[in-house]
């Protein structure tokens, strides 16, 4: 296995390093303690061609490899998680769906827009109460002449306030449970689409999250992504991808933490010396050192099967759990480091806790990951639950 970058992923990785630390990092505190979305920002990560990086060029994409995308947002998560979920969002949710799964048609509304940062689209699979559990979904399409009939609500949807489109997973017959899942792009312009910000959140202050309501929304057959029964299959696809830039992302937290820690260990002095020179102090630097390090292979291992073509669900879901409990405990090692003055947003180390946090919750679980793991390794599936009395 060939770990070494070639000269333009080292350039491309440069270069988003540079970005972030020159434009993303100025403006994080303030919009992390107004909890204001960046919009100015957010388009110019569109200018900067890292919205919808895989997306062929043909479509507005800049065609780069798995790999490549993992190193940008490595590079934009270093500096701000909620910059970093925009593009996640984007790319992998929206942009990388419409792109598998969507006619030349759809491609061609909605791509260009998407990649240039010019419009930008959410993915409405959570529910209030429909989270891990997809399949039970409230959300239901009841089909009418020349399309369909969309009622029900979605939960902590990123982007949800801002999007121009969003990907609408919906329930077609109840009967079929998965199998009758339905995806739709949804104009967020259309008569019965609303939408309510989320306030108060623990971490990603300064992204938008919202809440979606669909009352009475009608749209042509043209606006179905895929076929009906295929919901499940677009929604894991995404998600497989979603869980590939969250660990990526959260490489760059530990990264963070790092060189937060580095810097502020080399200057920061007690008992007449600098605390880097304590044991104990190395040891914790060391400590995230290993950490990032290890998610940063996994992460790489996942992005080249992606690049090879070949199965990688297993190796994703195995780096999206390393990297994102990492990050938690770099964040919090971090500020333990710090001390005090690691408690206050002078320094990215508490916010980088708060941000953390929520990696091991969406884009499905810690514990759905290593259900995941644990499936491929015995072949038996304990995410299904089985009827009570039932053997074994």
């Amino acid at each position: 296995m060939d770990l070494d970058l070639t000269d333009e992923q080292e350039l491309i990785s440069e270069t988003a390093r540079r970005f972030a630390d020159e434009y993303v990092i100025p403006r994080v505190r303030e919009s992390d303690r107004a909890q204001r979305f960046d919009l100015e920002l957010a388009r110019k990560l569109g200018e900067m061609g890292y919205l919808g990086a895989p997306v062929a060029e043909q479509y507005g994409g800049r065609g780069l490899d798995h790999v490549t995308y993992g190193l940008i947002v490595e590079q934009i998560g270093r500096a701000d998680s909620a910059a970093r979920t925009v593009i996640s969002v984007q790319t992998s949710l929206v942009c990388g769906s419409v792109e598998r799964w969507g006619t030349e048609e759809q491609k061609q509304r909605w791509l260009p827009q998407l990649c240039s940062g010019e419009a930008f689209g959410c993915f409405g699979l959570t529910e209030p109460d429909s989270g891990s559990d997809a399949a039970s979904m409230r959300t239901r399409a009841e089909r009418i002449d020349g399309g369909w009939r969309i009622n029900g609500q979605k939960m902590w949807i990123s982007l949800g306030n801002v999007a121009s489109v969003a990907l609408v997973f919906a329930q077609t017959d109840p009967e079929l449970a998965h199998r009758g899942l339905a995806c739709f792009l949804v104009p967020t312009d259309t008569p019965g689409f609303s939408s309510q910000e989320i306030h108060g959140k623990l971490g990603l202050r300064s992204s938008d999250t919202a809440s979606l309501a669909f009352d009475g929304l009608e749209v042509p057959d043209e606006a179905l992504l895929g076929e009906v029964g295929q919901g499940f299959k677009i929604a894991m696809s995404a998600l497989d991808l979603g869980r590939y830039s969250v660990a990526a992302g959260c490489v760059g937290i530990c990264d963070g933490c790092v060189e937060a820690s580095v810097a502020y260990a080399t200057e920061r002095k007690q008992f007449g010396v600098p605390i880097a020179g304590f044991q104990l102090v190395q040891a914790m630097i060391a400590e995230m050192i290993v950490k990032r390090d290890a998610a940063r292979l996994l992460v790489l291992r996942a992005g080249m099967l992606k690049d090879k073509g070949v199965p990688s669900t297993t190796e994703t879901s195995i780096a999206k759990l390393y990297a994102t409990e990492s990050a938690i405990e770099c964040a919090n090692t971090a500020i333990q480091v710090h001390g005090g003055a690691g408690y206050v947003d002078d320094h990215p180390v508490e916010r980088y806790l708060r941000d953390a946090r929520v990696t091991t919750l969406y884009e499905g679980t810690s514990q759905i990951q290593k259900l995941i793991i644990g499936r491929a390794a015995t072949g038996i599936d304990a995410i299904l639950p089985r009827s009570p009395g039932a053997d074994g």
